[in-house]
Parts: C-alpha cells; structure tokens; sequence
C-alpha cells in the first residue's frame, strides 16, 4: 500500500442511489479502509430498509433510537474520534455521506450554530405561519439583513433558523459560508460520484420498490410502535410508507427521493476542491479510480 493513502482521508459523497455503499466496499477490497457514515437518516436504528442501510460494516450507523433528538453537534465529535482511530490504526478513514451538513462537519472543524432555545423554534414557526412570509423575511431584515438578503422570503425552513440564530446573537450566513470550503481535519481527497440523472431516476425507482419487497412496510410500523423525535420523523419515506397504500406510497416516494437527489446534487458540486469520478459503471471501476486518485494526490479538473 501507498504511504499517500494511509496518511489521508477519502471522503465520498453523492446522492441517493449513486452507489455509495457498494463503492466504498469495493474500495475497501484495495486497501486496508473503513467506513464512517455521514449520513443523517442512517444514524437511527430501526430502519435499516428504509434508510438503505448498508450490508458492509460501517461506523456510526444506527447508533440513536428513533426517540433520540439528533443534532450535527452531537455528530461531529463521534466522527471526528472515529477517523483519529483509523488513522492511528494505520487505515484509510473512509468518509461516506449523502447528508451535506454532516458530511462537512466529519472532515472538518465547522463552527456549528447553537441548539434552539425551549420554544424558540415554535415561535418563530407562529410568526411565519401566522403573520406570514413576507412579515417574518421583515423580522429577519431588521435581525440579520445580511442573512435576509441571502434567503428567499418563502423559504420557511431557513428563515425560521435564521431568526432563531438572529435571536441568539448568530448569524447564518457564517454557518452557510463554511459549508463548502475550508480547511479539513486533514489531508482530505474529496471525491462525488456522478450519475447521469435518467440512470440516477432508474435507479431510485427500482430501488423503492425493492424496499417494499423487502419488508419496509413491516419494518416502518414496527419503528412507530414508539414515538419517533422531530428529526427522526424527517426521515424521508416514513410518513408515506406509514400512511397510504402501498401502491400510493410507491408512487409517492419516487418523486420525493429524487427530488432529495437533486438537493444531494447541488451540495455535491458546491464542495471546495471537489474530484467528480464516474459512477454509472461498475463500482470496482469507480472505486479502482478513487484510490489511484488518493495514492498520486492527483487532483482532476472538474466538468
């Protein structure tokens, strides 16, 4: 084995369906690597159809109960413990993620927001689901006019993060700015897999159907016999697969997963310093691809 690859860390992200899981298996069949999710939904335990949990051995995956409140700050240092481990082991830490935010804070050292304060949260929801979008974007004006003037007024989900941070003397533009450069933890070969959407939309439709041949719906109200948290229940099927038909969940499960690919896709291509590697081949190719990458230290243009 190179010394080039033992001293770094590879980190793979692409959406849903890319074939991030078998790549990464694959790459560890080459070199001596483990994996480290940095993935949000696969974090809970219970679901493991559901959240296309992989069958390889992986770190830090269904760690929390679905009654756990979950947070990037809690993450970050279970991330950052495990790839130290590798590392010191003399292994390749393996970074694998479809979840942006938890992506970045595994590999690097973000200056993380604050949790909300008790009720913080429902009462900026009030305000803008009440006063309205236009009132609340006003509000965030007068807190944060540098983060109003980033976010759209009918952006609910961020203005309302927004004016909890304005609240606590933060701003999320900062938070929004480190995201996507940076320096990372250390030497870091970044890599996104690259799928051509009509194969990328075949895959995910194939796939949510396997999920109900598999046994999702058992598995789903097995889970809820508890009281999921309020991340747990953003994780993306479970409403759907919970209440309605099977053939009426299938059908709206497809289109809500790819519109999460394009979301994982616009994350992707905003990564500083970002290797685009092909993955609509077999994953042995891709992943015989990313570790030549990591031993050379070679550094592609992207597309």
């Amino acid at each position: 084995m190179s010394a080039s690859v033992a001293e770094r860390v590879i980190g793979l992200f692409g959406p849903t369906a890319s074939g991030k899981s078998d790549v990464a298996a694959a790459i560890g069949e080459l070199i001596p690597a483990e994996v480290v999710s940095a993935d949000a939904m696969q974090a809970y335990d219970g679901l493991p159809i559901l959240t296309n949990r992989s069958l390889h051995p992986e770190r830090l995956v269904g760690m929390w109960p679905l009654s756990h409140l979950a947070s990037v700050g809690e993450y970050a240092p279970l991330a950052h413990t495990a790839i130290d481990e590798i590392l010191t082991a003399g292994r390749t830490p393996l970074v694998v993620g479809g979840t942006g935010l938890y992506f970045r804070a595994a590999l690097a050292e973000l200056e993380l927001p604050p949790a909300p304060a008790p009720g913080a949260r429902e009462h900026w929801e009030r305000l803008y689901d009440k006063a309205g979008a236009a009132a609340a974007h006003a509000r965030l004006e007068e807190l944060d006019p540098a983060a109003a003037a980033r976010i759209h007024r009918n952006d609910r989900r961020r203005i309302v993060r927004a004016l909890e941070l304005a609240e606590a003397g933060r701003s999320l533009v900062p938070q929004r700015d480190s995201l996507f450069g940076g320096a990372w933890r250390h030497p870091t070969l970044v890599v996104g897999l690259d799928v051509p959407k009509p194969e990328l939309d075949r895959r995910i439709a194939e796939r949510t159907r396997r999920m109900f041949e598999a046994g999702v719906e058992e598995e789903v109200r097995a889970a809820l016999a508890g009281k999921p948290s309020a991340t747990a229940s953003k994780i993306i099927g479970l409403e759907e697969v919970a209440t309605l038909p099977r053939a009426e969940a299938i059908e709206a499960l497809i289109p809500r997963t790819r519109r999460y690919a394009a979301y994982q896709r616009k994350w992707l291509r905003r990564l500083e310093g970002l290797v685009i590697v092909a993955a609509d081949r077999a994953p042995e190719e891709t992943a015989t691809e990313i570790v030549a990458l990591a031993r050379t230290r070679e550094r592609l243009p992207r597309p």
